[in-house]
């Protein structure tokens, strides 16, 4: 197995789809996301997953049960299983970041251009167990 190594940030920075995911693990999937001006993902629980973020530019929100937490450039962010929780674009520019789930939320190596193609395709999408290798 190779695993990925790559610079994530230039990746995250590179990246203009709405959701990337670039490999999947049988515990752990890395996705890339880039949220546009008032953007958000939209309010959503994963009862049995965790979540990480890590935003490498842009400013938004990042709410946890609640609570609205605002971000910018190099923040992380962990969503524990259970909790409701949305991210928002609250700038004028991209907001670009990278998300683990653990375990792995959806199809390897899907790619999904906007935000109305991820919400016609979720249902469709979520991760069958197969990994990128």
């Amino acid at each position: 197995m190779k695993g990925y190594c790559e610079n994530i940030e230039a990746a995250t920075l590179d990246n203009d789809d709405f959701r990337r995911v670039l490999y999947t693990g049988h515990n752990l999937q890395l996705v890339l996301m880039t949220l546009q001006p008032g953007e958000e993902i939209g309010a959503e629980v994963h009862d049995d997953r965790d979540q990480f973020f890590r935003i490498e530019e842009g400013e938004g929100m990042v709410d946890i049960d609640g609570v609205a937490n605002a971000v910018s450039d190099d923040f992380a962010v962990i969503v524990p299983a259970g909790a409701r929780h949305n991210v928002r674009n609250t700038g004028n520019r991209p907001l670009r970041l990278y998300t683990i789930y653990a375990p792995p939320e959806h199809l390897d190596g899907i790619i999904q251009a906007t935000k109305a193609e991820a919400d016609a395709r979720h249902a469709d999408e979520e991760w069958d167990g197969k990994t990128t290798e």
